[in-house]
This record gives structure tokens, sequence and C-alpha cells, in this order.
């Protein structure tokens, strides 16, 4: 297998609880996501990784429906759960998606993919020239095994590339740029209330329009027709979630 899709998935959500279960225009935003997702052309296989709290049950009954595997590990260390559902297919390459992105662009990911060098250990958006909710990363099984093995910080834990990121010294590094110039500013990603009402209102206005196939650029121009949707969730900063867990680090033992 040569690029594997993991879909990071759970309930708990404080800021906006049951989010990926939340129904978006007559489907879960999960089954959006794995939809759009599975409209690559270059990847092998699709699949969700949640934790073994109770409360994601449901996360698996919809991905038994849609016939889609799911990995189940650690609540806290998803570098874990990622590893230890990796190495179990033994993929080339991982792909890190977040469920949370239910206007995610495929052709993106094929973009990536093919524009990936062939000494590359990661790729993603680290200038985040891109809308917040495109987010996507590309890994090398092998990076992610020794980020497995040499992260001591809960942050680099739980946040899952955090380690390959901040040693450019061990990986090679490569940053994926938005093809048309940067609109970083835009935020469509599913953390908070505002958030969903923003994603609800460009999936209305496709759906009405008769259609789910809609890219980034499509959603750039509704936007540029629609101003007052973005400011909606304007006030919301990126990676909130990250600084947080940074702010809350601490050192823990090694997992190897």
């Amino acid at each position: 297998m040569n690029y594997l899709v993991m879909i990071q998935a759970r309930c708990g959500s404080t800021r906006l609880p049951n989010k990926v279960l939340k129904d978006l225009c007559g489907k879960p935003a999960l089954r959006r996501m794995i939809e759009r997702v599975q409209q690559s052309r270059r990847v092998d296989e699709v699949m969700v990784i949640t934790s073994i709290e109770k409360n994601n049950l449901p996360i698996l009954s919809l991905c038994s429906e849609m016939g889609i595997r799911v990995g189940i590990g650690s609540e806290e260390d998803v570098l874990d759960r990622f590893y230890q559902t990796a190495k179990l297919l033994s993929p080339e390459y991982v792909i890190r998606l977040t469920a949370d992105c239910p206007c995610f662009d495929a052709e993106l990911l094929d973009l990536a993919i093919e524009g990936m060098n062939p000494d590359t250990d990661y790729l993603g958006m680290l200038s985040e020239s891109f809308a917040d909710g495109l987010d996507l990363e590309i890994m090398r099984f092998s990076a992610l095994e020794r980020a497995w093995k040499e992260a001591r910080h809960s942050f680099e834990r739980e946040h899952v590339t955090q380690y390959i990121i901040r040693h450019p010294e061990l990986f090679k590094l490569q940053d994926f740029v938005s093809p048309i110039g940067p609109f970083g500013e835009y935020r469509w990603t599913v953390d908070e209330p505002e958030d969903f009402e923003v994603v609800e209102r460009i999936y209305r206005y496709f759906m009405s329009l008769g259609t789910e196939a809609f890219g980034y650029k499509e959603i750039l121009a509704f936007m540029s027709e629609h101003p007052e949707v973005k400011e909606i969730n304007r006030k919301y900063q990126r990676n909130e979630g990250l600084q947080k867990s940074i702010r809350e680090d601490r050192v823990i033992e090694s997992q190897s």
C-alpha cells in the first residue's frame, strides 16, 4: 500500500459536542468528509481512527454502514493511535486528515501527492496559505514511527505531527503552498457553532444548485459573492487547540 488516509474523529469535542455526527444537509458531517476524500484518484484506502471511549460508538456504526475500516486506540495519545493502526497495514505514506473538515477538497490531496518530492518525509500546509479546513498532512510511515518512538511531550503525542514539524534537522519537510495565492484568512473547519453555520451555508448554497461536487475554488467564489458569511466565524483563531495543548504540556515516559 502506498497511500493510506487516516481521518481522525471523535465525539468528545467540548466546543461543539458530537460535531462530526451533526446533520449537514441530510448527512452526518463525517460521512460528508469521507465521501469527499474518497474522490481522490491517488489514495489506496480511506479509513477512520477514533478512541476507545464508548461515546465514539456511533462513529463505528457510521463507518460500518459505509464499509469503512476503523482503527481504535488511545484517547489522549493520538500519535500512538495513528502508529499502532498504520503498523498493521504497512503503508509507505500515511495521510492525516481530521473529521472536522467537511469542505475538504480531494483535488488538493491529489495535487499534494503528485507534488511531493521523492526525499520528503513530511508534506503539509506549513505556511498556512490555504483556508483552515482544507488541512492535510502526508508523512512517510518511517517518519511516523520515529516520532512515535522519540516524542516525549504531551502535545506531541496529542497532535500527531508536531514532533516531525519541530525537528527539521531530523526530517525533510516540504511546504504545500496554495497554487492560486494565499487565502488562509478563511475558516471552513468546524470547531465552534459559528463554524458549523458557515459550512452549512456553503453546503446549502451548492445543493440549491443541484450539486455536491464543489471544490475550494467554487467555495472561494461563493464567499466572494457573500462576504457576510466570512464574518460569521471571523473572531476565532487558527490552531487554538494546539496552543492550549502547548500551554498544558508535560513530559511523558518513553513509548518504545
